[in-house]
C-alpha cells in the first residue's frame, strides 16, 4: 500500500470537506495520515495489486449502509409500515443508486485504480458502487467505528436519502413496475406476465448487458401488451420492461373495452 502523502492528505480532506465532513472537527479523524488511512484504503481499487485495498471495507460498509438507512426510515418516515420501509430501503441501498451517489459526488476525482479498471468504462458503475460502499466502511471506521462512526454516514447520506424517498413514495408503484404489473394483469384475469431475457454482452457492468421483453396476451382479445427494457443485471432490465408495459396498460385497456362491445 502505497502511503498516505501530505498532498494525498489534502485531497481526502478537501474531499470529504465537500461532502459536509470535517475531519478536524471534535469526534473527526483529524487530517493525519493514519486518520484518514480508512478512507484512502477504501479509495484504492483492488485493480491496484496492494494488500490493503477497497474489498475488506466495502464488506463493511454494506453492513454500515443498511444500519444507518433502516435508522434514517425509523426516524424520518415512521409512518410506513414495516415492509413499505424495507421496499424503500432496497432503493436506498441498491447498486444503482450507490453508483449514481457516487458519480453526484465526484468519487472518481480521488479513486485510486488500476491502468485495466480506469479503462473499463463498462464496468465504471460497478467500481462507483463498489468503492462508494467501501467509503462508508472507512468513514465509520475514522470516526471512531460504535462509538460515532454512524454519524458521519447519516449526515452524508440523509440529503440524498431524503430526495430518493421523495422520488419513490411518489410513484404509486413504488419503482416495482414487475410486481405491479404482475398485479395489474392478474387484476384484469389475463394470468402472469412472460418475460425473455437475452445477454447482450459479456461486459460486467455494462448498462446494456441484458436486453428483456415482456408480453401480457388478453385471451378474450387479440391485442397484446409488451414492453422492452435493458439493463446491467437481469432483474434491472426485467423491471425497465416491466415499466414500459405498465405505461401501455391504460392504452390497451381502452382497446380491450372497446374490442368487446363491439363483439
Amino acid at each position: 500500500m502505497e502511503p498516505v502523502t501530505p498532498e494525498r492528505i489534502a485531497q481526502l480532506v478537501a474531499f470529504l470537506q465537500k461532502l459536509g465532513l470535517d475531519p478536524a472537527a471534535p469526534g473527526g479523524p483529524g487530517a493525519t495520515a493514519s486518520g484518514l488511512a480508512p478512507i484512502d484504503e477504501a479509495l484504492s481499487h483492488s485493480s491496484l495489486r496492494e494488500t490493503r485495498n477497497h474489498e475488506r471495507l466495502e464488506f463493511l460498509g454494506d453492513a454500515v449502509l443498511r444500519l444507518a438507512a433502516t435508522d434514517y426510515l425509523r426516524r424520518e418516515q415512521a409512518q410506513l409500515r414495516v415492509g413499505e420501509q424495507s421496499a424503500l430501503r432496497s432503493q436506498m441501498v441498491s447498486d444503482e443508486w450507490l453508483a449514481n451517489l457516487g458519480q453526484e459526488c465526484g468519487l472518481a476525482d480521488v479513486l485510486r485504480m488500476g491502468p485495466m479498471a480506469s479503462g473499463d468504462q463498462a464496468g465504471r458503475a460497478t467500481v462507483l458502487a463498489e468503492c462508494t460502499e467501501a467509503l462508508l466502511g472507512g468513514l465509520y471506521l475514522a470516526w471512531g467505528g460504535a462509538l460515532g462512526g454512524l454519524e458521519p454516514v447519516v449526515c452524508w447520506l440523509s440529503p440524498f436519502w431524503r430526495r430518493t424517498a421523495e422520488a419513490v413514495l411518489a410513484d404509486p408503484h413504488r419503482n416495482n413496475w414487475k410486481s405491479a404489473l404482475q398485479e395489474w394483469s392478474q387484476h384484469h384475469g389475463y394470468g402472469l406476465p412472460h418475460y425473455e431475457c437475452v445477454e447482450k454482452s459479456l461486459a460486467h457492468g455494462d448498462p446494456m448487458r441484458f436486453y428483456c421483453r415482456v408480453q401480457i396476451s388478453a385471451t378474450r382479445t387479440k391485442w397484446c401488451i409488451f414492453g422492452v427494457g435493458w439493463g446491467r443485471s437481469r432483474r434491472v432490465a426485467e423491471q425497465q420492461a416491466a415499466r414500459q408495459a405498465l405505461a401501455e396498460t391504460n392504452r390497451f385497456e381502452a382497446i380491450a373495452l372497446i374490442s368487446e362491445r363491439n363483439g
